[in-house]
Order: C-alpha cells, then structure tokens, then sequence
C-alpha cells in the first residue's frame, strides 16, 4: 500500500475478522511502498499490539509489481492471498478463496462483481485491456486485473515479477502450468485516499502485453520469431527487386529512377537485422538457462524418483 493511512485500520480489522472464526494459523504481510503520510506509523501501531501483522517498509516507491514481490518474499505461509490496501476488495472473501484451492487448483483469482468504479478512467479501460489479454493471449478469463488472489506458494515463487507485470499474475501462472480457476468477489468503492491509476495504464498493459506474449511463446526459441520476419522481409525484397526487373524490360524504366530498387534494399537490410537479432536472441536464450541452471519445464509432482532429482528439476 502506498498513502492509504485512514484505510490501516479497517483494513487490518476486516482481514482478522474473516480470518480469526475459521481457526486456521495466518500472518498479513504488509507492504508500505514508500508512503509519504502517515501509513508506516499506523501500521507499526497495530503491529505492535498484534505480532501476526508483519511490515515491510521499501526505501521509496518503487510500484505494485515490486511490491507484489517483496510480498511473496517475506510470506512465510504454503498459502498466498494477495490484495490491495484501497478496501475495495473485500476480505471477507478470502477463506471462500482459500476454500476454492483447497478443490485441487493452484491459484484461485477474483473476478470484480459489480464493479465500484468510475466508468471512463477505470472500468472502460480496464474492459478494453482484459478483451486484447484474452485475444493475444488465448486466456479465458474476463477479469486480469484484480489483485484478490490465493495462490500456493511453489506458483507464487515461480512469477517472473519485475516491471509491471503484476497485471499478468494471471497469464503468468498458467504459463507456469498452474490450475487456475476464477470466483466472483465482491468490490466497493473507494472511501479513502485515492485512485494511483488512470487511463494511461492501458497503453502500458498493451507494450507489457508484448512482452509476455514474446515470453510465452518464443523465449526459448527467439530465432524462430525473428528469423520468420526476417525471411518474410528478405523475400519482399525479391519480390521488389524482381518487379524493378520487369519493369526495366517492359517499360524501358531506369532503375536508378525506380523507388522500388530502394525499397528492395531496404527490405534486405530488415530482413538480414532481423535475423541478426534472432542469433543474439538464441545466444542470449541459452545464457539464461544455462549459466542460471534454469529449467524449460516445470514438474507438479513425480513418482518413485529420487528426492534430489526432483529437487534439481
């Protein structure tokens, strides 16, 4: 949370009363992403007189994404909820969420019922950039940007979060082979502090909505992206060059004098970069996962394998 002081205390209040009658052990991870007012000092407050609250203060603002992760790090339990501090996710949502996962699924996610918010600045934007997730991305979901979320903690760790990609949590886990399902929550609106976002989030989904889908689908294989432009590209420039030809012969057309001759070259040079580029791309690719040891795969769960094979994987 960021300046969201007169919200601490519902907040915190609502999270313990949802959670205390179901009797199950719990710890809320408080996040304070350099808050300028006076939210740290009302979070210690209540973490003084209560030790399951834990506060993790940032050095400045460094936005929801990092947040999100500094979250997941300093979670202890097998079972992650996340959500904002602006009260308009409802905690008493949280054990039917738990409850959900308990079913069999990895990640269970909220989808806003009802939404309490303004029509042009939130909810409009917010539909135009969950309908071009679900046409890119081929996800059925219709609700990515919710921040009520219960996951397991193998599917929480596995998130790559850095930039903004905490609006992909969804996109992400399913990438990770999580089973993920979706419930309706309930959502209010703000009575407290103030809204951090605006309409110009749906052109930073769309560059971000790039990334991902680079990421899914030829992070391991960059060449096979770029290389396929790259010839699409060369081969326009023979198609150009062979129509410069023709019209040389036919028409007596100095090619010199033909915008097509430059066009042909031009479309070459793109072509040979981008093959270029998908070469880098293969080299980079293959310094990730092996100088890291990382895996291209995941595994959910093996039989009679060794412990320490399966912890390798």
């Amino acid at each position: 949370m960021k300046d969201e002081q007169a919200n601490v205390a519902p907040l915190l209040d609502r999270i313990r009363a949802a959670l205390d009658p179901t009797g199950r052990p719990f710890e809320i991870v408080v996040i304070d992403d350099g808050s300028t007012d006076g939210t740290h000092a009302e979070l210690c407050r209540h973490a003084y007189n209560d030790n399951r609250i834990k506060v993790v203060r940032l050095r400045r603002n460094f936005g929801q994404t990092a947040a999100l992760q500094a979250g997941i790090d300093f979670a202890s339990g097998d079972v992650l909820v996340t959500m904002d501090g602006d009260l308009q996710n409802d905690p008493a949502d949280i054990p039917l969420m738990v409850d959900k996962l308990n079913e069999g699924y990895d990640a269970v996610l909220g989808q806003r019922a009802n939404r309490q918010d303004k029509l042009f600045v939130r909810k409009v934007p917010s539909l135009i950039a969950n309908w071009i997730i679900r046409r890119v991305l081929h996800v059925p979901f219709k609700d990515f940007g919710c921040t009520l979320r219960a996951m397991r903690r193998d599917v929480a760790e596995s998130l790559p979060l850095y930039g903004e990609m905490h609006r992909f949590v969804t996109v992400l886990a399913i990438q990770y082979g999580a089973r993920v399902t979706q419930i309706p929550v309930r959502h209010h609106a703000r009575t407290a502090g103030a809204t951090k976002y605006g309409l110009s989030r749906t052109i930073r989904v769309i560059l971000d909505l790039i990334t991902v889908k680079f990421l899914d689908s030829y992070i391991t294989r960059p060449m096979h992206f770029l290389g396929t432009a790259g010839l699409a590209f060369m081969g326009l420039g023979v198609v150009s060059l062979a129509a410069t030809w023709l019209m040389k012969i036919t028409g007596g057309t100095f090619m010199t004098g033909n915008p097509l001759l430059l066009l042909s070259v031009m479309f070459e040079l793109i072509g040979m970069q981008c093959i270029l580029m998908g070469l880098l791309g293969e080299v980079i690719s293959r310094t990730y996962f092996e100088s890291q040891g990382k895996s291209s795969y995941s595994v959910r769960d093996t039989v009679n394998v060794d412990e320490s094979r399966r912890l390798a994987a």
